[in-house]
C-alpha cells in the first residue's frame, strides 16, 4: 500500500508547530478526516498542496485527524494518526512509523516552552530514566521495548535504593 511520510517524523505535534506530508507515489494527495470535518483533501485550505506533497506551516489543535494518501482513482495507502497538543501541554515524541527489532529509538519530550529541559521518562507508569536533554535513546530495541511511555519536562527523579 502507498505510505505516507511525515516530516519531522512524529505523530504527536504542538500547536505552531509545522509539518510536511509526502505520498510515495506521483499523483496521489494527501487526504485528512478530523473530528470537525468529513475527509478532505489539501487542496482544500487546510494546506498547501505541492505535487504529491502537502505542507501545513502552522498547526492548531482542529489538525489533529487521521492522514492518508489517495489516488485519483480512489485507492487509499496506508494511514497516520496525527495529534496536535494546544500550548502549555507536554508531548513525548517518537517516530511515527513501527519500529523494526535492533533499531535505536529516540524519544523527546517538548513542551511549548523555548527551552530545552530535563525530563524524566516512564515506561508503563515505572520510572526509567532523567535526561538533561530532554531526549532518550533506546537503543537496539526488541519486544521487550513495547509500551506506553510518558515524560515529565523538568523534573529530576532520582530512584532510591
Amino acid at each position: 500500500r502507498t505510505g505516507l511520510t511525515v516530516s519531522p517524523s512524529r505523530s504527536q505535534f504542538l500547536e505552531g508547530d509545522s509539518v510536511s506530508l509526502s505520498c510515495e507515489e506521483d499523483g496521489w494527495t494527501v487526504w485528512r478526516k478530523t473530528s470537525r470535518r468529513q475527509r478532505s483533501s489539501c487542496e482544500d485550505m487546510w494546506g498547501k498542496p505541492a505535487g504529491s506533497s502537502c505542507r501545513i506551516s502552522y498547526m492548531v489543535t482542529k489538525d489533529t485527524g487521521v492522514y492518508w494518501c489517495e489516488s485519483r482513482e480512489g485507492a487509499a495507502g496506508s494511514s497516520i494518526n496525527i495529534t496536535v497538543a494546544g500550548k502549555n501541554t507536554v508531548v513525548l515524541q517518537s517516530p511515527v512509523l513501527p519500529v523494526m527489532e535492533g533499531q535505536d529509538v529516540t524519544l523527546g519530550c517538548r513542551t511549548s516552552a523555548p527551552s530545552t529541559l530535563s525530563a524524566s521518562f516512564f515506561k508503563d507508569g515505572v520510572f526509567i530514566g532523567t535526561e538533561s536533554t530532554g531526549h532518550m535513546t533506546l537503543r537496539h530495541v526488541s519486544r521487550s521495548a513495547e509500551g506506553l511511555y510518558r515524560c515529565i519536562p523538568g523534573q529530576l527523579l532520582l530512584p532510591v535504593c
